[in-house]
């Protein structure tokens, strides 16, 4: 299973003092060094954290996998095939959100959705859809060319018992495998941790998790470095761990 690292909260730390410092572009070149499989950092309408000269440099300099996420309107769009990253996920966006919220409403936007896929397409532009771990929204991904689809993790890292933790987990592994059957690639993110990582890490059919949050959380404490070779090695223990080979620490 790759490591994505979401860079956007080093940038939203360096927009609260509206300066230069910390360089969100710095910390994806940390971060790869450290194991980073591939950088994530969505553009938003807004500017709020990532700006354009963050996604320009990153693709000039970065060595792994550029993922811009990013809403499906024109703006973003017209800077995103300039760019020309190797992946796009598509996501919500709302003004007033801290975080995305919720998965795209693919059913409602399945028009705009599509029309922004194919011309991803033309660019040969690989293209990911965020989407709650609904049947249907996998299906119309499916039907409507995506490449990808991004599992929303957030009800499954929110679960405050462990039976609801359980009813979401394996809500995320029935649509891993749909994905699979329906030969989607599969990405997983949001609110995902060093506590909650160990049974996703354990979905055979999970690619890729794009985890900002967290990493750059216990950054403060570790340094980034530390911060990124710590869930990097998560993920190898979890994913290909066999017991008698890696036994538990």
């Amino acid at each position: 299973m790759r490591l994505g690292i979401n860079i956007d909260h080093v940038a939203t730390v360096r927009e609260a003092r509206g300066g230069i410092e910390p360089d969100p572009v710095t910390a994806a070149h940390i971060a790869e060094l450290a194991g980073a499989e591939a950088i994530v950092s969505h553009l938003r309408e807004d500017r709020r954290h990532i700006n354009d000269r963050d996604v320009r440099l990153l693709r000039e300099t970065i060595k792994t996998r550029l993922d811009l996420e990013m809403a499906a309107t024109e703006e973003i769009i017209t800077i995103a095939l300039d760019i020309m990253p190797d992946l796009v996920t598509l996501v919500p966006e709302r003004r007033q959100e801290l975080t995305t919220e919720s998965g795209l409403d693919i059913i409602r936007d399945r028009k705009t959705i599509h029309t922004a896929i194919q011309r991803f397409h033309k660019k040969d532009i690989a293209v990911s859809l965020f989407l709650d771990p609904v049947d249907e929204y996998i299906r119309l991904a499916h039907e409507i060319d995506a490449d990808y689809i991004e599992i929303h993790t957030g009800e499954y890292a929110n679960a405050r018992t462990y039976p609801e933790a359980e009813e979401h987990l394996g809500k995320i592994r029935h649509i891993a495998e749909l994905a699979r059957s329906l030969e989607l690639g599969v990405n997983a993110g949001h609110g995902l941790n060093y506590a909650n990582i160990k049974p996703v890490a354990q979905i055979p059919e999970i690619e890729e998790v794009s985890i900002g949050h967290a990493i750059v959380s216990r950054a403060i404490f570790t340094g980034l470095e530390r911060a990124v070779r710590d869930m990097a090695e998560l993920l190898y223990r979890y994913s290909l761990r066999d017991d008698k080979i890696i036994p538990e620490d």
